[in-house]
């Protein structure tokens, strides 16, 4: 009764049904159908955890500038060289044992002195860039997912393969580059004071100011970008958004344009209203990739910790842009190695020739067992039509999704069930050729076939978890139909075929078998 509840939906076309049980059961809904069934999108994506690294060692820098500072230690240079090295040139080698006691602190960085003793060179340890890269790997995974939970795809499937790869599925999406521009986008929102005395025209032609940056203005419109102005900022974000709490897609009062309002948390208000308070007069870039969105004045100290982000958006520019600030930006950029789209064509053909396949093999089964074993045979085909029900109403009620290695596994799995049947029929013949009544051979027969049906689904049972312990998600689904299929197995073949030949012999006393 509870699996057919929870077929109900997906045999009705229903989408989803009221629970009967509110106490008892979650409420049901139709079976999840996979990327191979009802089309999608394929992704498999690259962190470039190179630029981890490098964005590591950036804040290092800040870190240790700030600090040596604060000693007083006079620093001609300190840049960055290559992805993870450090390299720190001070006035006067006097200051070198005040700097050494400051990295005393930093147990990530291993040092090396060079030819000058005013010079030393620092570069992160093997085990610091594997934890950074690993941890840039783990964070990726989740932001993707915040972001394709807060796009409303079901049942996603996003893990991650091999070092740096990560393989996104998508089920059913109707937008693929919407989906595509939403995952890829690093989204890294930063605060930076406008460089108002830079010469742009020199900036353009590779001239930049020291310790800025050239950056383009986006302008857009109706949806179309039609033009970028240039524009030089400060290389050193005075804030940046992982201190975000919000961020709402609203509507501009005057211009009547969508905007993203944003909300900072406590210390973010703070960093914020310094800024602002320090700022009075001068421009702040809000940058969002690395492209500024707006440039406003700073009019007056902004205390509140509120901010909005304009630039001509669409309503689902701003939605979208919404999602990734909400979800986080990514530690590192993605690439793009691989993009399958499947049709839902495709899909739908998916679906019926597995479909004819499935109800052409069952009734072929179900037609030899009758016809070989008579009556006995069509208490089989009883047991494995149960099977059948109770399997995918157990895939319906843990919201899992169906796939064709899926629909491979469940048809692996009644195949194994018509071999358990098979082998307790093929006892009770033998016990009932020796003689034996038809209560004792249905008993000899059950009991001779107990070791041997339990021996097969434990070691298939092993197999399944290895497949899913170790496999990637289309095998994880094959080993998970295929285990359920084993354990409903064990139940009808071995107690509820049993259970009718109790009822059939205490009712009519019977003195033969229709076998």
């Amino acid at each position: 009764m509870i699996a057919g509840y929870y077929l109900f939906p997906t045999l009705s076309g229903r989408s989803s049904l009221p629970s009967l049980l509110p106490p008892l059961l979650p409420r049901a809904e139709r079976l999840n159908l996979g990327l191979d069934l009802q089309g999608g999108m394929h992704l498999v994506l690259e962190v470039v955890t190179e630029k981890a690294v490098e964005n590591t060692v950036d804040r290092l820098i800040t870190e240790l500038r700030r600090e040596i500072e604060k000693e007083k230690i006079a620093v001609e240079q300190m840049t960055r060289e290559g992805i993870d090295r450090i390299r720190i040139r001070l006035q006067a080698k006097e200051g070198m044992d005040g700097l050494r006691r400051i990295l005393k602190s930093y147990s990530n960085l291993q040092q090396s002195g060079g030819a000058d003793p005013a010079e030393l060179s620092l570069s992160l340890t093997s085990s610091e860039i594997k934890r950074i890269q690993e941890s840039t790997i783990q964070q990726s995974l989740e932001t993707i997912r915040n972001r394709v939970d807060q796009f409303g795809v079901a049942e996603p499937h996003i893990i991650q393969e091999g070092d740096r790869r990560i393989i996104v599925q998508l089920p059913g999406i109707k937008e693929p580059q919407r989906a595509i521009n939403l995952i890829g986008k690093t989204a890294l929102l930063e605060f930076k004071m406008v460089a108002e005395d830079a010469n742009i025209a020199e900036a353009v032609a590779g001239k930049v100011p020291e310790g800025g940056e050239l950056l383009y203005i986006r302008r857009t419109e109706e949806g179309e970008n039609v033009s970028k102005t240039p524009l030089v900022v400060q290389k050193r974000a005075v804030l940046t958004g992982d201190l975000l709490t919000s961020a709402q897609v609203q509507i501009e009062g005057q211009t009547n344009q969508p905007v993203v309002s944003i909300a900072f948390d406590r210390e973010g208000t703070r960093l914020f209203g310094e800024a602002t308070a320090a700022n009075v007069g001068r421009r702040m870039a809000i940058v969002l990739d690395d492209t500024i969105y707006s440039a406003p004045v700073i009019r007056e100290k902004i205390p509140g910790g509120k901010a909005q982000i304009s630039g001509s958006f669409t309503m689902e520019e701003a939605r979208d842009l919404a999602i990734v600030l909400r979800a986080g930006a990514l530690p590192a950029p993605v690439n793009i190695i691989s993009n399958l789209t499947v049709g839902p064509s495709l899909g739908q053909d998916s679906i019926e020739k597995g479909m004819r396949a499935a109800i052409l093999g069952g009734a072929l089964v179900i037609v030899f067992m009758a016809v070989y074993y008579r009556l006995s045979g069509v208490i089989a085909n009883f047991a494995l039509l149960l099977n059948l029900i109770w399997l995918v109403g157990a895939l319906a009620s843990l919201r899992a999704t169906l796939t064709l290695p899926g629909i491979a596994g469940i048809i692996l799995g009644i195949g194994m069930a018509v071999d358990s049947n098979v082998l307790i029929l093929e006892r009770i013949r033998e016990e009932l050729r020796l003689g034996k009544g038809v209560r004792s051979a249905i008993d000899g027969g059950y009991d001779k076939a107990f070791l041997t049906i339990i021996d097969s689904h434990v070691t298939t049972l092993i197999t399944a978890f290895a497949l899913f312990l170790f496999g990637t998600g289309p095998v994880k689904g094959f080993a998970v139909t295929l285990s359920l299929g084993v354990i409903f197995n064990l139940v009808t073949a071995l107690t509820g075929t049993r259970v009718v030949y109790d009822w059939m012999t205490q009712r009519w006393n019977l003195k033969t078998l229709s076998i």
